[in-house]
């Protein structure tokens, strides 16, 4: 089921979430621990079973400038069962803005680990795709070390040529991991999901996750939460990575602005 502007999003067979329009796009009405919880429900529903993969992906500043610009990029945001708001001035500006705000950031950051948490004790299986190739061994490395008893089905980087990715994505069909989480930034790893999902049946869900394996390698840190609570990780980053940040942030965010503003209820 696609994601439609209408303030409701529905897993198959499961609960009707919420949806609150913010930017243009539907953000789904949901906090950190029902997301894990709902993630790890789906793919143990999944198993077994020849379905589409549940695709849930995630919005910030960036996205919503994106979006706003780029029409087939919105149009790739719209087939997603789910989008997470993963950004805390998002949360903040949905509480002034909206009829139905949100109730917090989902950074996939930290759901990686809430979901890790629960897929450890029910069996669950990920695979990692994304990063090069010691950015994503280290991320798988660091998981297996927090969580023991998860099971990785695979993993591969991210880089891939054509003959590349469609032998990663055969490997994946045939590993059909309970979660697969993708992390080659944004737009790519939307167009990845466009052009492989039907391709993916069996997996039970795609999460859509930026630069989570660079955070979880510990290639780059987290900013400190108070930051993280007033809206303001991004410029922590911008401070370590001024270079290949200050002008995206310079560029995305007066636009993102001005699209919650305008376009947000």
């Amino acid at each position: 089921m696609s994601v439609q502007i209408d303030e409701s999003s529905e897993a198959e067979d499961g609960p009707v979430w919420a949806t609150t329009v913010l930017g243009g796009l539907p953000i789904t009405v949901i906090d950190m621990q029902e997301s894990a919880d709902e993630f790890v429900r789906i793919a143990l529903e999944a198993r077994g079973r020849d379905q589409l993969p549940y695709y849930s992906t995630s919005a910030n500043g960036q996205v919503i400038a994106m979006a706003s610009r780029d029409p087939e990029f919105r149009d790739l945001l719209l087939t997603a069962d789910q989008i997470h708001a993963d950004g805390m001035p998002m949360v903040l500006l949905s509480r002034m803005l909206t009829r139905n705000p949100l109730s917090e950031r989902i950074a996939t950051t930290d759901l990686v680990h809430a979901v890790a948490e629960t897929a450890e004790k029910q069996g669950l299986s990920f695979y990692f795709l994304g990063a090069d190739a010691e950015i994503n061994k280290r991320a798988v490395a660091k998981m297996r070390e927090k969580y023991p008893k998860l099971k990785f089905a695979g993993a591969s980087h991210g880089y891939l040529s054509g003959q590349q990715e469609v032998d990663v994505v055969d490997e994946i069909a045939r590993l059909k991991p309970d979660i697969l989480w993708i992390g080659m930034g944004v737009p790519y790893e939307q167009q990845f999901v466009a052009r492989n999902r039907e391709k993916l049946r069996g997996v039970g869900v795609i999460k859509t996750a930026g630069g989570l394996f660079d955070f979880l390698a510990g290639k780059n840190s987290r900013a400190p939460k108070w930051m993280q609570r007033i809206g303001l990780e991004w410029a922590y980053r911008t401070i370590l990575e001024p270079r290949r940040l200050a002008l995206r942030y310079l560029t995305t965010n007066p636009v993102a602005l001005r699209q919650i503003l305008l376009n947000s209820n």
